[in-house]
């Protein structure tokens, strides 16, 4: 069986596979390639150039914002 980690999504807590798991790879799993997203990191913004090399962490604590357009 595979290990899991446990980070936090807006303020949800969230089972992710442990290996190589990456910004990259939870915006895949959550569906939202191609989105207009902003992701922040324990704080720190993740520029969108970064995010396949950004690795997640155990307790990672992530905000995933969504663009909204108007006018």
């Amino acid at each position: 069986m595979k290990s899991r980690m446990q980070i936090f999504v807006n303020g949800s807590a969230m089972q992710l596979p442990a290996d190589a798991m990456t910004v990259l790879a939870l915006v895949e799993h959550m569906q939202l390639t191609g989105k207009r997203i902003a992701i922040e990191r324990n704080g720190d913004i993740v520029p969108r150039s970064q995010f396949s090399d950004v690795q997640l962490q155990p307790d990672d604590t992530l905000e995933i914002v969504g663009a909204v357009g108007g006018g």
